[in-house]
């Protein structure tokens, strides 16, 4: 088999709106609302530096259906600027931005090949070898049966990659769409699967390799960490992996330990340090302080509401980095103050909640005559944000509780 070299993409989320953020200066708004774009101009960086083989982007390029209309002018002038330097690009339509969505339309150059909704396995040649590209777009937003039937299998000598917008059938932690089991891709005998739809990076397999790469950037505080890209290698069966970060903007999840923390600004000191510590250029953080004495946590749940979150955005604000503190969350664990058994499952079944939860619980708010169009769109931002606040404050009334 000849060697080759690919970028495999997917969720690109371009134009996400970021709702649900609260606190953020002027500029570091600015600079989240446009990470999208940010992190989509350095995967074209990248390519036109490296020049791929070829380049795949499997599902979810836009946010939503409508497809903002300056998120579809900087993609298309990424797709010419890869036309200009002779890169193919593979791409597919997923769940968030399908075939049948509302919006203006830009025309693609030739270089862009976009699948429609019925299975296609393009075939072109690559320094004398066969390439197949199998993959598929949403021709609607619920694709719930499974598409792996129609997919073709491998033939001899040829190179054949899937590209795949779903998620497994076991999947408990997100919406099922296009679903599959690992065994079925495994029975295709395909060199690599591109997959897209599920946020965090993971490997499901690397004999062969079946894939997620994750989004270009996180979007919320459940879309943690670094984001980006890989870049691909396959020669005689053989596929080497290398992930390109893209991130404007990471979110982060952070532990203080505050064993030695008997003064505000002990913590303010420890907490600028664990901070320094992370190299990403751009931070939102939710700060969990731990290893809290009675006395600590005591002094810290007689600050007011909301104080403590302001205090520690000033106290750790950087003026050469975007470093905004989202939450600080106590960590009460070993203190008489933990909850009760009731507590405890009433918390956590707040933090188990999925989309579909919240939008029942809030359904007959969001469709009141009056106040419901005075609501933010109800979206993954704002439903995180809810649920760190709901679980935070039943934690703080039921631990006072139990102390009374």
């Amino acid at each position: 088999m000849a060697s080759i070299r690919f970028i495999h993409s997917a969720d690109l989320h371009l134009g996400s709106p970021f709702s649900g953020m609260k606190g953020l200066g002027a500029e570091q708004w600015k600079t989240l609302q446009n990470s999208t774009l940010a992190a989509f101009e350095r995967l074209i960086t990248y390519a036109l530096e490296t020049r791929p083989d070829f380049l795949l982007i499997v599902g979810d390029i836009y946010d939503a259906e409508d497809r903002n209309l300056r998120a579809q002018h900087r993609f298309q002038q990424g797709m010419e600027q890869l036309h200009e330097a002779g890169i193919p690009v593979f791409l597919s339509h997923g769940n968030h931005d399908h075939l049948s969505g509302s919006g203006v339309s830009f025309d693609l150059p030739s270089n862009v090949h976009v699948f429609q909704d019925s299975v296609e396995n393009m075939t072109f040649t690559l320094r004398g070898a066969t390439v197949n590209i199998a993959g598929f777009s949403y021709g609607r937003r619920h694709v719930t049966e499974s598409m792996i039937e129609h997919y073709p299998s491998k033939e001899n000598g040829v190179i054949q990659i899937g590209m795949l917008h779903g998620s497994e059938e076991s999947d408990t932690e997100h919406a099922v769409y296009a679903p599959f089991r690992k065994e079925q891709l495994l029975a295709k005998n395909y060199d690599y699967w591109a997959l897209g739809h599920i946020h965090k990076r993971q490997q499901l397999s690397m004999d062969p390799p079946i894939v997620y790469p994750g989004n270009l950037q996180g979007r919320h505080r459940k879309e943690p960490g670094p984001k980006g890209f890989y870049e691909v290698v396959l020669t005689d069966g053989y596929a080497e992996l290398e992930f390109i970060e893209t991130e404007a903007v990471r979110f982060e999840r952070i532990e203080i330990d505050c064993s030695s923390v008997q003064h505000m600004n002990e913590l303010f000191s420890i907490a600028k340090e664990q901070l320094e510590a992370h190299d990403a250029e751009a931070l939102v953080v939710d700060l969990e302080l731990r290893s809290l004495d009675e006395a600590t946590l005591h002094m810290l749940e007689d600050i007011p509401n909301g104080e403590l979150v302001y205090a520690l955005r000033e106290a750790l604000s950087e003026p050469q980095r975007f470093v905004h503190i989202s939450t600080v969350q106590l960590d009460r664990n070993g203190l008489s103050s933990e909850l009760s058994p009731f507590g405890k499952q009433l918390a956590s079944r707040l933090e188990s909640w999925q989309s579909n939860d919240w939008k029942q619980a809030l359904k007959e708010l969001y469709n009141h005559p009056k106040s419901g169009r005075f609501l933010p769109q109800l979206n993954e931002g704002l439903q995180s944000e809810l649920q760190v606040e709901a679980v935070a404050k039943i934690r703080k009334m039921m631990a006072l509780e139990d102390q009374q």
